[in-house]
This record gives structure tokens, C-alpha cells and sequence, in this order.
């Protein structure tokens, strides 16, 4: 029965789909009671219990219980082959418990032996679990960006590490006491192979945030790539970096809600997640203490922040976890920076704050509607924005149309450059 139950473990794993699967979700009623009558078949002597009647058993067999169906959808504690294991173990313990060995020795040795056995297949389940867990980390290690999303395959390897860490327990304890330290073992690999696997998605997810990091510090304070898109109007308002971080985290944070069934350790990972996050927004911040941010960064960062502490207060995240001294810096630090951008550069700070109104109503982009005649562009620019935000607008209409066509020709190469210098007219 060892044996069978190993072999059934090692292929199994070696097809094994990762798809999240609840209590006998693999198996059908028809299908438990096979199981039952081979497992009293192996564990039994045929020759000794035989009667008259061939195949005929002179003595009672417990029956193995019918657990139910139902509630199959609504679980999610592992993938299909350690449901499988989990549930051969529980049902070849309960019927050696059920048959009542008069000899007390025989069934000491017999539990025993299936305490261990039990400890030696879950060790093996923790270490495929974990080592296919590792390869989906390594895939697409080049592709850092705000839309990924944490597989489902991956949560599934969560979800089979927390069930056995809450089935070793009944499987290899007698009455809850670990009367032959196999629980004590088998206890601290599952701790590790957890504290392993939600350390690598924190790290996955993370490198997202460092990749958007990454982006914003271009915009530094004499940085010469931040002065060319400060110069050609790239850097837009920045609440669309911000707000690309947002929506990632939020996918994220859906992907583990839902597929994950442990709400403890949900709420573990949450709180680690976030705790680094505003770690590592304080240290960037703190690298450009005697800098002043530029408005793209105050605006993007800002913007995390806020939806950082707001996502994660609703995620049931404690307050003394959310108000962290990183986080009270990191917030005092944002609202210097806003203060500092609206002082001096009031008008731009303006306008990214009714942005959505003026483009909103009516359909139109400069929100004039077709009420008013013949009224042109430049009027109802005019209309929705001061003075000061037109010649601004002009400026960065000018700006863009010089550096595309000084792009241009420089893309025509060596002889189209002369030929638009002999040509008297760069344009």
C-alpha cells in the first residue's frame, strides 16, 4: 500500500495540472467506494478471511465515510493529487483505527508505521510542491510590468502547502500528540516551504514597483533624460504611471482573494506586502532628500500612496500596520512636495486637477460643446482655460511639432540632412 500510494504521488505530480481543487473534488462517490474495497483488499490476508464463498469476507469492514460533493466549489484546499494523498492517508488510518487490534503491540507497531509513512508522503508532496512553485517563479523573469498578474497555478501550490500543514497534523499526531515527533518535523518543513513561497511572490510583485520606480527617476533633477521629456511634454501629469501601479495591485490582490482559501494567511501576506511597498517608496524618496521631485513624480507617487493605504485598509490590513512611521514620512514628504508644486506651478497643478472636466463635457476635448457657432479651437481653449495655461498649450504644441519634425529629418540620414540644407527651408 506504501508502495502504491508513492507511485500514485510521483506520477501524479509529473502531471499534475495545478488546478485548485476542494475536498474529494477529484472523486466521485463511485470512485470513493472502489478506493474502500481496494484498500480492504491490501490491507487485509484474503486466504485467512475467505468462507465457503469465494470473495465472500465472513467478518465485518467498516465502511469508509461518504464525504460530501456539495460543497466541492466553495473549497479550495490543494490541486488533485494532494487530495488524492491526503484523503488515501486519512482512509487507510481510519480503517486500521476502526478495525481494533486485540494485540495492543501489533497496533502500537501498526500506527506507528502509518504515522510515518504519512510524514515521509506529505515530506514529498511539501518538496514537488515547492520545487515546481520555484520554476513558476522563473518564468517570464524579463517581463516586468504592471499587467501581470499572479497565476492561478501558483496559488494553487499555496493553497496545497497550507492544507498540509492542516492535515499533518491529524495524520501524523495520535490524539493530537505527537507521540513520535513526526508532526514536529514535518511541521517546520511546511513552515519553511511557506515562509519560501510567500517571499518569492512579495519579490515578484515588488520588482513591478521597482520597475516603476525606475521610470519616474528618469524625471530627476538634472537628469538629462528628464529634461528631454520635460522639454518635448512626455511626462504628461503622471497620474497615469500611478494609476497603472494602481490597477496592478489591485489585480493582484483580487487574484489572491479569490484563490487562495486561508484568510489568515491572506491577511499575513497583505501586511507583508505592504509594509514593503512603503518601504521601499520611503527609501526611493529618501535618495532624494536635497532634490526637489519633479511634477510627474509628485503626481504619480502621490497618487500610489493614497490608493496603497486606502486598498489595503479595505483588504481588513490593521491601522497600526498601515500608519507606519515609513508611511507617516513617506505622506509628510508628498504633501511638502504638492504644496511645493502648487506654489510653483500653479496653473499646470490646476488644470491636471479639472483635466477631466474640461475634456468631459459635452463630448468635446476642450469641453465648448458645439453650442456658440462657428467658434474655433483656440475660442473655446480660450473659454475653459486662462490666459496663462494657452500660451503654455501653444508653447507645447510648438515644442512637440519641432522636436517630430527635427525627428524626422533626422531619420532621412546623411542625404536627406543636405538636401534640406541646400534647399534654402529646414521645413
Amino acid at each position: 500500500m506504501e508502495s502504491s500510494i508513492a507511485q500514485s504521488i510521483h506520477k501524479g505530480f509529473e502531471k499534475e495540472r495545478w488546478d485548485s481543487k476542494g475536498i474529494n473534488a477529484a472523486l466521485n462517490p463511485t470512485t470513493l467506494n472502489n478506493a474502500a474495497q481496494a484498500l480492504n483488499t491490501a490491507a487485509l490476508n484474503p486466504a485467512a478471511l475467505l468462507g465457503g464463498k469465494k470473495d465472500q469476507v465472513n467478518f465485518y469492514i467498516p465502511k469508509l465515510p461518504r464525504r460530501s460533493v456539495n460543497a466541492i466549489e466553495d473549497t479550495r484546499n490543494g490541486c488533485v493529487t494532494s487530495e488524492d494523498l491526503f484523503w488515501k492517508l486519512d482512509a487507510l488510518q481510519s480503517f486500521i483505527h476502526d478495525l481494533h487490534w486485540p494485540d495492543a503491540e501489533f497496533r502500537q507497531h501498526l500506527e506507528q508505521r502509518l504515522k510515518m509513512m504519512a510524514a515521509e508522503m506529505i515530506e514529498q508532496c511539501i518538496q514537488r510542491t515547492d520545487s515546481s512553485f520555484h520554476s513558476w517563479l522563473k518564468k517570464n523573469v524579463a517581463f516586468i510590468s504592471t499587467d501581470y498578474i499572479i497565476p492561478s497555478e501558483m496559488c494553487a501550490m499555496v493553497n496545497v502547502i497550507l492544507d498540509a500543514k492542516n492535515q499533518s497534523f491529524k495524520l501524523t499526531t495520535i490524539d493530537g500528540i505527537d507521540l513520535y515527533k513526526f508532526h514536529t518535523k514535518i511541521d517546520d518543513q511546511i513552515d519553511k516551504a511557506n515562509v519560501a513561497m510567500t517571499q518569492g511572490l512579495i519579490c515578484k510583485l515588488m520588482s513591478v514597483l521597482e520597475s516603476t520606480l525606475s521610470k519616474l527617476a528618469r524625471y530627476d533633477e538634472g537628469s538629462l533624460i528628464g529634461s528631454i521629456l520635460s522639454f518635448t511634454n512626455v511626462s504628461s501629469s503622471g497620474k497615469d504611471l500611478g494609476q497603472g501601479y494602481v490597477n496592478f495591485f489591485r489585480n493582484n490582490m483580487d487574484q489572491i482573494r479569490g484563490k487562495i482559501g486561508d484568510d489568515l494567511w491572506t491577511l499575513n501576506f497583505f501586511e507583508q506586502w505592504y509594509t514593503q511597498q512603503i518601504n521601499m517608496l520611503c527609501n526611493w524618496l529618501s535618495e532624494r532628500l536635497d532634490h526637489a521631485l519633479h511634477y510627474a513624480q509628485v503626481t504619480s507617487i502621490s497618487h500610489i500612496t493614497k490608493k496603497i493605504y486606502s486598498d489595503f485598509e479595505l483588504q481588513g490590513v490593521l491601522e497600526d500596520k498601515l500608519n507606519s512611521k515609513a508611511y507617516q514620512t513617506v505622506a509628510l514628504r508628498m504633501t511638502t512636495e504638492e504644496a511645493t508644486c502648487a506654489l510653483t506651478m500653479p496653473d499646470v497643478v490646476e488644470c491636471d486637477d479639472n483635466g477631466d472636466t474640461v475634456k468631459g463635457e459635452g463630448g468635446d476635448e476642450d469641453g465648448t460643446g458645439e453650442e456658440g457657432g462657428g467658434g474655433s479651437s483656440v475660442g473655446g481653449a480660450s473659454r475653459g482655460l486662462p490666459k496663462p495655461k494657452v500660451a503654455a498649450a501653444q508653447a507645447a504644441a510648438v515644442t512637440n511639432v519641432v522636436a517630430g519634425r527635427v525627428g524626422n529629418l533626422l531619420g532621412k540620414g546623411i542625404g536627406g540632412l543636405s538636401s534640406k540644407l541646400g534647399g534654402g527651408s529646414w521645413f
